[in-house]
């Protein structure tokens, strides 16, 4: 079953940050989720929210601020003094850092109709200039998962979507809410060739739950915690092979 580290090792470290992402890779995780924002000046930066102070020391929109004002805030200290100057990463940044076994999940946030057209076409150009279609999925609303199918057909896409529009729009990887994820939505998806990956769980009985309904994967913001349910966890009878 595969590890999604949801933002990163984000349990123990500052979301969206180098030393998350690092924390993740060490663990092996087999995919790292993480959000893509267009600045005001169009860079491309790792952020969730639509604005920098919730895990900052700055305000304001993400669209309002230029990529060099967003870099220069300290997006570590909020979390605790240890991290303490960790900065927010572009995405060619976080690229840099992933290695080539680790599965992609790319969160598209977008802020209007032209944001997300300029926004689809700039990360799906990075993408394509490293040549990681094959790792690497789009996530997000389904307006921008037709957008980037529009750009690329064959890049892959992820989506929240019941598994009856998945199939219809070519989507082959459901990102459910852990919520409603049940062993009969499982095998819904399961017999459309659909992988199911819920979003997300990091308490252990909830882990415990989702691994029983048969599901491909999990996203937790508690990577090593899940590693350790799975490790002794028995095999389920309802899991698909990975998509190739």
């Amino acid at each position: 079953m595969a590890i999604t580290a949801h933002r990163g090792a984000s349990t123990h470290h500052p979301e969206n940050t180098r030393s998350a992402f690092d924390a993740a890779i060490k663990l092996g995780v087999e995919s790292i989720e993480f959000d893509v924002r267009r600045t005001k000046d169009g860079g491309l930066v790792i952020i969730h929210d639509d604005r920098v102070d919730r895990i900052s020391n700055g305000t304001g929109r993400v669209s309002d601020l230029t990529t060099a004002q967003i870099l220069a805030l300290d997006a570590g200290a909020w979390f605790g003094q240890a991290f303490e100057g960790e900065r927010f990463l572009t995405l060619a940044q976080t690229l840099d850092l992933m290695p080539t076994s680790t599965r992609l999940n790319v969160h598209l946030k977008a802020t209007d109709d032209a944001d997300r057209s300029k926004l689809v076409a700039t990360v799906v150009e990075q993408l394509l200039h490293r040549e990681l279609l094959g790792r690497a999925f789009i996530t997000g609303s389904e307006p921008i998962l037709l957008e980037a199918r529009r750009v690329v057909p064959q890049i892959e896409i992820c989506s929240n979507l019941p598994p009856s529009r998945c199939a219809e729009i070519g989507c082959r990887i459901l990102q459910p809410s852990n919520s409603i994820t049940t062993a009969e939505l499982v095998a819904e998806a399961h017999s459309l060739g659909i992988e199911v990956h819920p979003f997300y769980a990091d308490d252990r009985d909830e882990m415990r739950r989702l691994i029983a309904c048969g599901v491909d994967g999990i996203l937790t913001n508690d990577p090593e915690t899940l590693q350790s349910i799975c490790s002794s966890f028995p095999p389920s009878d309802h899991s698909q092979e990975p998509l190739k």
